[in-house]
């Protein structure tokens, strides 16, 4: 009988300034999209979130490519993203203008054995021999190198990548968890923010988001965006507005007054969203902000200021 798999809860990278050096680190590309896990379980395929949300029915043709693996169970980790013509991937062109990719860096389960103890290396060589030499579409092989990884994150940078993974080769896979074998470096700022507020422009559509992460368990302000969400503006302006509550969301401390102030209309903060940025400024708001993208994948208490180590 083959054992049931286990959750998706997936290992978490820290936050770095710079790549680690040695060729015991492994170096991957970071992509603009959802984290997902695909569970395989005798040709029954579940797309899960990292707050384990079913997200199966919204992506039928990973869960096509998925039956087609030659596997019989796995639980598969991975990026999903949209594919821009130039190969840099968007979490925009999921929705259109892009094609949608499912990247797999690791595997968890294979054929009722637990793999999450195996050093990285073999996890990942495990997980190539389960894609096959040719995956179905629309799974795609992570590749990595080993070792360079100064020379790997100018070079993503320089292609205008988000950022990198880097990751210690021999380490064993921690389910929930954020430690050092696995590190992210981005080339821009750029991180989740939980939404408390709103303005509408001149025209009455949407003017600027007001953003906030918790600290303490209370939401913090963080600064406002107003670009970036133009294509999907009406569609979210609605949501807002059925969202909207008589007080603010966020702490006293550090919230505009008077004048700047008067203007924004205040939501339940249950909505996340990815926006990407210059710098935070000393007051710990965020400069030069641009909206990338809605976050339903993340659960908004847990979305904090991200420093880097």
């Amino acid at each position: 009988m083959t054992a049931k798999l286990p959750p998706y809860r997936p290992q978490l990278a820290l936050l770095v300034k710079t790549p680690p050096e040695g060729d015991e680190w492994l170096h991957e590309l970071k992509f603009d999209g959802f984290r997902i896990g695909v569970a395989i379980e005798r040709g029954h395929v579940t797309l899960l979130s990292r707050r384990e949300k079913d997200w199966t029915a919204e992506f039928p043709t990973v869960v096509a490519g998925a039956t087609k693996l030659p596997v019989k169970n796995a639980l598969l980790d991975g990026e999903l993203a949209g594919v821009l013509p130039d190969g840099r991937t968007s979490m925009h062109a999921m929705g259109g203008g892009g094609t949608l990719a499912y990247f797999a860096f690791d595997i968890l389960h294979l054929d009722g054995e637990d793999l999450t103890a195996l050093p990285l290396i073999e996890r990942k060589q495990r997980l190539q021999r389960a894609l096959g030499p040719k995956p179905p579409a629309p799974f795609r092989y992570v590749e990595h190198i080993a070792g360079g990884g100064a020379a790997f994150f100018r070079e993503a940078c320089r292609m205008k990548i988000e950022g990198i993974v880097s990751k210690l080769s021999s380490s064993p896979y921690k389910s929930n968890a954020r430690n050092a074998t696995w590190q992210k470096i981005k080339c821009v700022e750029r991180q989740e923010f939980v939404i408390g507020g709103y303005e509408r422009s001149v025209r009455g559509d949407l003017g600027a988001l007001w953003l906030g992460t918790y600290e303490g368990g209370q939401l913090i302000f963080a600064g406002k965006v107003g670009t970036g969400f133009q294509r999907e503006s009406d569609a979210l302006l609605k949501t807002l507005v059925k969202l909207e509550r008589p007080q603010s969301p966020f702490a006293p401390i550090g919230l505009p007054i008077g004048a700047k102030i008067r203007d924004a209309r205040w939501v339940a903060p249950t909505l996340v969203c990815e926006v990407a940025f210059m710098e935070w400024t000393g007051h710990a708001h965020i400069r030069h902000g641009s909206f990338q993208g809605m976050r339903p994948d993340k659960d908004p208490r847990r979305v904090v200021r991200e420093v880097p180590r």
